[in-house]
């Protein structure tokens, strides 16, 4: 873990906030946690709020930091293809107080929010402001559809709720790729003055570790060729350009099998499966636990999860595995960061169906570049996106934020 940057002068007093939160899965809930572990070894003190979810429990002590989670409300799932599981706590009688009192007693001096549109990011927010510290606000999820009619319910939550809030609160933003750059720019009319642009941190640790189980073992896949997709099946993530692909993967490999490792809450890549005949080819788990993951990617030939337009946390996590992954973002997604395609990331056209077919068959049939652009991927990641690295970075902006305040 990272030792820099604050430690070097006073310890921080650092609240991190997020809706989602282990033992929940997810890129922005492993991030902030990670984050948290990081601040803490650094050696400041860390304070975790988060919303209750499951059987965790209420408070816990892990990885040197303090996790309070606060009773919520779950929304309900209305059968629609935005639905999600998402908590508020707002809604609970008596959060407010308890947060207000909790907060008053850890007298924070900075506060990491991570989700803009999340009650927690709101409600410590509206307590930084009037108690004029300073705010980093992470922008993980962007409010945006391929479905008209969601696009501009989206729009419109975010012109007439999500950025008046925002205006108030004064965070300064952390914007993880090129695609929220654009976003946040369009939406909340951000810029170089109020924003960091930090990619995605991924635990070069964890993946350090002995995988956990045989997953071609557990699903009785053999040595047949394998390809992982790892993330929830959401609209923006949905897996319509890999199942299309597969008529065409399929005929030069008819064995090959998918594993989509993720709860489902948008099934469309079931039905279309279907349609092309190729649901047996399909193996679908559901989620899994954190610490099952590098199995999954160890397992596989090949990744691909975000083929919609995008490159996250699981697709990088892959890259880091040392298993080819194929994403589908610009090279210049992550400002300062260069990305060449076919040497240190393979890359296609956002709904490509047949750009994934032909990078997929490629690779199939050359296991020797296979395993040369895993290496580079993996060397890209660690140097770009390592936890240590992206810690060091959020902790010379708030150690700065703090100074100035």
């Amino acid at each position: 873990m990272s030792t820099a940057g604050p430690a070097e002068g006073k310890p921080m007093r650092i609240v991190v906030v997020n809706n989602f939160f282990p033992p929940r899965v997810g890129g922005s809930a492993h991030m902030s946690a990670s984050l948290a572990a990081e601040y803490a070894a650094a050696g400041n003190e860390v304070l975790a709020i988060t919303a209750a979810y499951g059987d965790a429990p209420a408070e816990e002590e892990r990885d040197g930091y303090r996790v309070v989670r606060l009773p919520a409300v779950k929304m309900p799932q209305l059968g629609l293809s935005i639905d999600f599981d998402m908590t508020f706590a707002s809604m609970r009688p008596g959060n407010w107080r308890r947060l207000w009192k909790l907060l008053n007693e850890f007298k924070p001096d900075a506060v990491h929010l991570h989700g803009q549109f999340f009650d927690l990011s709101w409600m410590v927010g509206i307590y930084a402001r009037r108690h004029k510290l300073p705010v980093l606000l992470t922008i993980h999820t962007l409010l945006i559809s391929e479905n008209k009619m969601y696009g501009r319910v989206f729009r419109a939550l975010d012109a007439m709720l999500v950025n008046p809030v925002l205006k108030y609160l004064r965070p300064r933003f952390i914007i993880l790729d090129k695609q929220g750059v654009d976003y946040c720019v369009d939406r909340y009319r951000t810029s170089d003055d109020n924003s960091e642009y930090f990619p995605i941190a991924v635990d070069t640790g964890h993946f350090a570790k002995p995988v956990t189980k045989d997953v071609r073992a557990e699903l009785e896949i053999g040595d047949a060729p394998l390809i992982v997709s790892l993330g929830h099946v959401i609209p923006l993530r949905d897996r319509l350009p890999l199942v299309e692909a597969l008529p065409a993967i399929l005929e030069r490999h008819p064995g090959l099998r998918v594993v989509v490792v993720g709860r489902v809450y948008h099934d469309a890549f079931q039905q279309r499966a279907e349609e092309l005949g190729v649901s047996d080819a399909l193996i679908v788990t559901g989620a899994v636990p954190k610490a099952d993951v590098p199995a999954y990617f160890a397992a596989a030939d090949i990744v691909t999860h975000d083929l919609n337009g995008g490159c996250g946390t699981a697709s990088l996590e892959a890259m880091l595995s040392g298993t080819a992954t194929i994403a589908s973002v610009t090279e210049d997604n992550y400002p300062g960061i260069e990305l060449h395609n076919g040497e240190n990331i393979l890359l296609v056209r956002p709904n490509d169906s047949e750009a994934v077919a032909t990078t997929v068959l490629s690779l199939l049939d050359d296991p020797k570049e296979r395993a040369r652009i895993a290496e580079r991927e993996a060397s890209m990641v660690r140097d770009n996106f390592g936890l240590d690295v992206v810690a060091d970075e959020h902790l010379r902006v708030l150690t700065k934020l703090v100074a100035d305040s």
